[in-house]
């Protein structure tokens, strides 16, 4: 036999026993055949009829023929559906015909209603409903573990167990030989048939010998456990009930309790914060400033958020404690003076309102010390670009004697070491605004490195004028050679003073000779310069006229200097730079030669200088 018909065969017999219960009660003579017996619909109605606790009214109760048949059966299918139970692909003329399958799916569908779908455990549908209740009911019990209505009850242990639970002086669970499956499953039967008035719906085989215990017969079967024990249950439901309350007041007042101490500690909170700005004094320094804006913002990011989300949860556990009242219909909750939901509210509205004046404080102060630094660090660099350009003025404007020209000038440069210790201060203006980053300022359009540079600017303008005005006094002594050859000798000392410095090194004086036709050996050089720094302690400008004044006088005439010329040249009338390195002559003179003198292209793009009229330019009175 296939597991289908096995099942049907099993289904027909439990079903019909079920409906015999039901007849039986009520004085009616039991079935025999489903498919025959509620053919004709006269047993259908008595059923609906007894399940309904209702009449039907007037039906054909010896029905001979199919209309008659008929219309019972109808009239029983009208009543069932008008009980809000829902039928599928089912008609009188199944019924009439004999449709096993379908019969016995209209036999469940009343089962389900009229047996199972009353049951109910923690919300859960009929069958989740009742397998639950087993499952609770056989805990306690190690060998018995109830998953579902089919396997877990082929060895008998799970209706023991059930009955056990209940009624544990009917038999010893202890004691039962935990393998003897058919037998554990007969006396479950028979106690459940003599003591319990449980009728045995299934045979010891359906549920032993199987391949798979039909779930709908099992479920039959076990609703009647169910509902025979409702009774023995009602006093344990009622302990539940009320333990269940008491679980509930306790939540609630838990849940009271948690609720007005956090919200408490939450408003004793923001209270705390905003005595803490009130107290606290903005010192007028940006470094002050900045770390109470820091402060600030690292408090929105960490305690503000904290308490954002407790706000929130004290919110959702007021609202949970509300809704477990009502849902049991009890006193509404209403918090303690001070600590209701609208307090916490207004108390927020007070703390947004308080970081708002606290965030426009620190704002304004930090704008305010800005401003300051840009007008301190602006009045000082234009004050400091003033006395430059005063110094600059002053020094342009210098007349009169050299001697009194030379005071002045060196007058000036006395105070050149102010400046510099009033641009360190500038500076450190200027670190304030950028240690407070301010980048901007219209106040000025100066830099420190402004400043820095027209400072030495006016330095090295002051050196030179003092320089000119010395070389000045040096010509004006000098009164043996003629204008011109003090302003080549001149022109030609600036030139080689590479440094600015109004001395010349040994490798600048030996080029600044040689540029004027005068070249002498290392050794005769190294004698001539040091017996120059002998005597005046460096080769100034009066050193290098002196010296000039004495070569000139003992050996250097324009006669001389031109044979000079004409032996580099070779006797052309002009040089060329070749010529000139071919000599030997220092580079720099020759650098010094290239500029001075006059010079033309020739044919193959050579420069040519003119050195005979060059001579004759320099030696003209």
């Amino acid at each position: 036999m296939s597991l289908e018909a096995q099942s049907r065969d099993t289904q027909e017999r439990t079903f019909c026993k079920w409906l015999n219960t039901k007849l039986e009660a009520n004085g009616y003579p039991p079935m025999t055949s489903l498919v025959k017996d509620l053919s004709d619909g006269v047993r259908l109605i008595q059923l609906m009829e007894i399940m309904g606790d209702t009449s039907l009214g007037r039906y054909n109760k010896a029905p001979r023929i199919k209309v008659q048949m008929a219309e019972n059966v109808n009239k029983a299918l009208e009543f069932i559906t008008s009980r809000g139970v829902k039928l599928t692909n089912i008609g009188p003329e199944d019924i009439i015909e004999g449709n096993l399958k379908l019969i016995l799916g209209m036999i469940w569908t009343l089962i389900l209603r009229f047996t199972i779908a009353d049951i109910s455990e923690e919300g859960l549908s009929a069958k989740e409903g009742l397998l639950l209740w087993c499952q609770r009911k056989t805990e306690p019990y190690k060998e018995v573990e109830v998953l579902d209505f089919s396997w877990s009850w082929s060895d008998g242990l799970a209706l023991c167990a059930l009955i056990h639970c209940h009624r544990p002086d009917l038999l010893d669970y202890d004691k039962l030989d935990k393998s003897d499956r058919h037998g554990n499953t007969r006396l479950a039967f028979k106690i459940a048939a003599d003591h319990l008035n449980i009728p045995q719906l299934l045979e010891v085989e359906d549920l032993c010998d199987s391949k798979r215990p039909d779930e709908k017969s099992v479920m039959t079967y076990i609703a009647s456990f169910f509902h025979a024990f409702s009774s023995m249950d009602q006093a344990e439901t009622v302990s539940r009930r009320v333990e269940k309350f008491a679980e509930l007041m306790q939540s609630v007042w838990l849940s009271r309790n948690d609720y007005e101490r956090r919200v408490q500690l939450l408003l004793t909170a923001l209270s705390e914060v905003q005595s803490q700005w009130s107290s606290q004094v903005l010192t007028g320094t940006y470094t002050d400033a900045k770390q109470q804006s820091a402060d600030f913002t690292t408090y929105k990011h960490t305690t503000k958020r904290t308490w954002v989300t407790e706000r929130q949860d004290v919110t959702t556990l007021f609202g949970n404690v509300q809704t477990k009242l009502r849902t049991y219909s009890l006193t509404e909750y209403i918090p303690p003076e001070g600590l209701a939901l609208a307090d916490l509210d207004q108390a927020w509205q007070e703390l947004l309102e308080s970081e708002a004046r606290r965030s426009r404080a620190i704002n304004a102060e930090i704008r305010k010390i800005k401003e300051g630094l840009r007008m301190a660090f602006a009045d000082l660099a234009n004050d400091f670009e003033q006395r430059l350009h005063a110094i600059s003025s002053e020094l342009t404007n210098i007349e009169g004697p050299l001697e009194n020209q030379q005071q002045q000038a060196k007058e000036i440069q006395t105070r050149i070491p102010t400046l510099s210790e009033t641009l360190e201060v500038v500076k450190l203006a200027e670190a304030d605004c950028f240690a407070a980053n301010v980048e901007e300022n219209d106040h000025t359009v100066f830099t420190c490195q402004d400043l820095e540079f027209e400072l030495e600017l006016v330095i090295h303008s002051v050196a030179k004028k003092i320089a000119f005005i010395d070389n000045q006094i040096v010509s004006r002594n000098h009164t043996n050679l003629t204008p011109a050859q003090l302003e080549q000798f001149e022109s030609t000392f600036r030139y080689f003073d590479k440094g600015e410095t109004n001395t010349l090194s040994l490798a600048e004086t030996v080029a600044a000779l040689a540029s004027l036709g005068i070249v002498y050996c290392d050794e005769d050089m190294d004698y001539i310069y040091d017996q120059l720094i002998q005597d005046y302690g460096d080769i100034t400008f009066e050193a290098f006229i002196n010296l000039l004044v004495d070569i000139t006088e003992d050996q250097t005439s324009s006669d001389q200097l031109r044979e000079s010329f004409r032996g580099i040249a070779n006797d052309k009338p002009f040089v060329t730079e070749l010529d000139l390195r071919i000599a030997h002559i220092p580079a720099a003179s020759i650098d010094y030669l290239r500029n001075a003198m006059p010079n033309s292209l020739n044919e193959a793009g050579e420069k040519e200088y003119d050195y005979e009229r060059w001579l004759d330019e320099v030696f003209t009175s």
